[in-house]
């Protein structure tokens, strides 16, 4: 909900009516018609604001609630398509990859551990790759298959 100031309410300010607490006076400053009730207690709540205090300007005749417009439907979002990384992206995402699932083979992986640490680019990874997935399975491969296959 929405609230908006009334003529009334803007004379009462301006005449700094005792209507009026402090704490009703910044909120009334701060109404625009666009914040929500919501927003307007969580900003002023730290300077004492109280969904009581909205509900006696409203009584009071100070605040008027906004209606609602139609929402006009907008057209469907078409997905995009994810951007192309270049090689060194790739390279740079899936080294820590590669690193993860064969250190996760303990000394059994060391060597292919090694390996995958002295990979200068995607050509090295991608060429330990059938190495990677025999020993750790395919499952646990797919995420660095997506990336060194693009």
């Amino acid at each position: 909900m929405r609230f908006k100031k009334t003529e009334i309410g803007q004379a009462a300010f301006d005449a700094r009516s005792e209507l009026f607490t402090p704490a009703q006076r910044k909120a009334f400053i701060v109404v625009d018609g666009n914040r929500t009730v919501a927003e307007i207690l969580a900003m002023m709540a730290p300077l004492g604001l109280q969904q009581e205090d909205l509900d006696t300007m409203l009584a009071n005749g100070f605040l008027n609630v906004v209606q609602a417009t139609a929402a006009v439907p907008s057209p469907p979002i078409q997905p995009k398509a994810p951007p192309k990384m270049t090689e060194k992206e790739r390279y740079l995402l899936a080294k820590p990859l590669a690193t993860k699932l064969t250190a996760s083979l303990g000394i059994m992986g060391f060597r292919l551990n090694l390996a995958v640490e002295s990979a200068s680019g995607t050509e090295d990874l991608l060429a330990l790759f059938p190495k990677i997935q025999a020993a750790v399975g395919v499952q646990e491969c797919h995420e660095l298959e997506r990336l060194l296959k693009g």
